[in-house]
């Protein structure tokens, strides 16, 4: 059966954003002209994932809407003949479908927990299928073809494997920041290579490699019993890094999949990187990338 559904964890808080989070979730900052979360679901179409649902929680109800085809603004497109406004945006007319479930809190807990809950919460949506997780608040910038989550799912398909996590090199003084893994002995990194081992956030200069789970992955709905297995044993930040190291400790075929030279993940998670998404998506525009390259110019030679 092909691959057809995403979950899509959204219920963070975005706490490192603050304060323009305060009110608006930082998967419906805009990036050029759309939202995080639309570049997201944009990406996933684009792969041919039709049935998406987003992990939210109370004050995520912003992004239903963006997805509503129901809205105001909506019904006055159509009664004003201009729902070609629209244009790929019409997600009904597409066949992609939407749903959402809320993340549950521990009762006295003040935020949700981590990811590898957040991917639990979507097991009555996947069921017995494969399904790939994608994180609401990460861009990946990809013009080939096939798409990066593209060849995820393919590397996954024609691989056998359980799971399929998307990797990229970082500098070595900023592995500390992310889970980061370390591929089998013999393995070439330029093709989906298997994984001898996972670890979350290591101390400065304990990293095995500074290659870095880049916020895609493809899973076998066997990941669900492993999530409630380890549970308890790794605290909120650990997320879905424990799941996946009890696999490779079985010996299940857990590999990677490396973003090519010119693809780019954006990680919307400080103000500085989300300013530089902003300014590469807004160099990127058609109808006036030009004008703001520019502006940058102009304000380079006036400091």
């Amino acid at each position: 059966m092909p691959i057809r559904k995403v979950v899509i964890p959204v219920a963070g808080l975005g706490t490192r954003l603050l304060p323009t989070t305060k009110a608006l979730p930082k998967e419906m900052l805009p990036v050029g002209r759309i939202p995080v979360i639309q570049h997201v679901v944009e990406e996933m179409a684009t792969a041919g994932l039709t049935r998406l649902l987003f992990v939210t929680s109370r004050a995520k109800n912003i992004i239903e809407n963006q997805f509503d085809n129901s809205t105001a603004l909506i019904r006055h497109l159509d009664e004003s003949g201009r729902l070609e406004d629209l244009g790929d945006f019409d997600y009904k007319k597409r066949g992609i479908e939407f749903f959402y479930s809320r993340q549950q809190a521990e009762p006295g807990a003040t935020a949700p927990g981590g990811t590898g809950e957040a991917i639990l919460t979507g097991e009555s949506f996947v069921g017995d299928e494969t399904f790939v997780v994608a994180y609401g608040d990460t861009i990946i910038h990809s013009d080939t073809h096939p798409s990066f989550t593209e060849r995820l799912i393919n590397a996954h398909d024609s691989n056998g494997a359980v799971v399929t996590i998307g990797v990229r090199p970082v500098s070595p003084d900023t592995t500390h920041l992310y889970g980061i893994v370390q591929p089998a002995e013999g393995e070439d990194e330029s093709k989906p290579f298997r994984i001898s081992g996972i670890v979350e956030k290591p101390p400065s200069g304990t990293a095995p490699t500074n290659l870095a789970v880049s916020a895609r992955y493809v899973f076998a709905p066997s990941i669900f019993a492993r999530i409630r297995a380890v549970a308890g044993l790794t605290d909120a930040e650990q997320g879905i890094t424990g799941a996946i190291k009890s696999l490779i400790d079985q010996g299940e075929h857990v590999q990677c999949v490396a973003l090519a030279p010119n693809e780019k993940r954006y990680d919307i998670g400080n103000h500085k990187s989300y300013y530089q998404a902003f300014i590469d998506y807004a160099l990127d525009d058609p109808e006036c990338g030009d004008q703001i390259l520019d502006y940058i110019r102009q304000k380079g030679q006036a400091s």
